[in-house]
């Protein structure tokens, strides 16, 4: 009797172990996102530049940090493998990131910078969509998107997008720079 008793607890706790580790790790990911709101809010005060600057690394660690080891291992090694200019071997490395994890936006933002290094405009813009989607303040993506905009000649949206992206990184001064540029082009072919 108590050899079932003792075996039923076992079972109890066996069974309750995935749910209390479910829960750690919803916990967990509940208090990343917070620490992101904050840290995104702490941006968008900030007035000083190279604190701002630091704001935006805090929470680029934060995205990193949301993979994991593979996904790190995986990225490194596609990083390597870019600057190499073996492009196709990095794209391989990435695809497997974002099929592994597809919710991680540094696989896909990753990605996205392999193909704008190729040049393949279209491909880049997809995974772009992609990290707004999962995360839409990332000034990261929104500042590839914009580039692109402006490099394809989509002026009007690319305004758009830097605006979007001075909502979110008040301080970003390529964006900042870029959207003075492009409102005082537009204004020069105005008159």
């Amino acid at each position: 009797m108590r050899q079932f008793i003792r075996s039923g607890f076992l079972i109890l706790a066996l069974l309750a172990a995935p749910a209390a580790v479910g829960a750690d790790m919803a916990q967990q990911a509940n208090a990343s996102e917070s620490r992101l709101d904050q840290l995104f809010a702490e941006l968008k005060r900030e007035a000083n530049g190279r604190a701002a600057r630091r704001i935006a690394e805090r929470i680029e660690e934060q995205w990193a940090e949301a993979g994991g080891a593979t996904a790190d291992l995986l990225i490194e090694w596609a990083r390597k493998a870019a600057s190499d200019e073996k492009y196709h071997v990095a794209l391989d490395l990435l695809d497997q990131v974002v099929v592994l994890y597809p919710d991680y936006v540094e696989g896909w933002n990753s990605r996205a910078l392999v193909h704008l290094m190729m040049a393949d405009y279209s491909r880049a813009m997809a995974d772009l969509a992609r990290v707004l989607a999962i995360e839409p303040r990332h000034f990261g993506a929104l500042s590839g998107l914009a580039g692109i905009l402006r490099a394809t000649g989509r002026t009007e949206e690319a305004i758009e997008v830097y605006r979007r992206t001075l909502e979110i990184y008040p301080m970003q001064r390529k964006a900042q720079r870029a959207l003075q540029h492009l409102t005082e082009e537009k204004t020069d072919a105005r008159l």
